[in-house]
């Protein structure tokens, strides 16, 4: 398991989020990204989880009151699959980039087709 604060957890989630190009950034909407120290207990190896409605499945007055998306990604899961800070690193990136899509509407399959596992 690597060793790596809160907050350097986090800050990597920063970047990897920032990595994002500024045309879909902007185009991500009503999604907050939270970091979380443990997975659910029904799926405890579980890096991160998107929850919500893809942008694909909204309608036209699907904000109206509506909570936000969340991305939540894992700190203690990822860390314990890690074998080092770059592997932490990488891996907050691809889980981020994984989740991100699930808000665009990209499915797991599709995911898997393109190399993002």
């Amino acid at each position: 398991m690597v060793d790596m604060t809160r907050e350097e957890f986090e800050d990597a989630v920063r970047d990897a989020l920032d990595e994002i190009p500024p045309e879909l950034a902007a185009m991500m909407d009503n999604v907050v990204v939270l970091v979380e120290d443990d997975a659910p207990a029904d799926d405890p190896e579980l890096l991160g989880l998107y929850e919500g409605t893809p942008l694909t499945e909204r309608g036209e007055f699907w904000a109206a009151g509506s909570l936000p998306d969340r991305i939540t990604i894992y700190r203690n899961p990822t860390l314990a699959l890690c074998e080092d800070r770059d592997d932490v690193v990488e891996e907050v990136a691809v889980t981020v980039v994984h989740e991100v899509a699930h808000h665009f509407g990209i499915d797991d399959d599709r995911l898997h087709a393109l190399g993002w596992g």
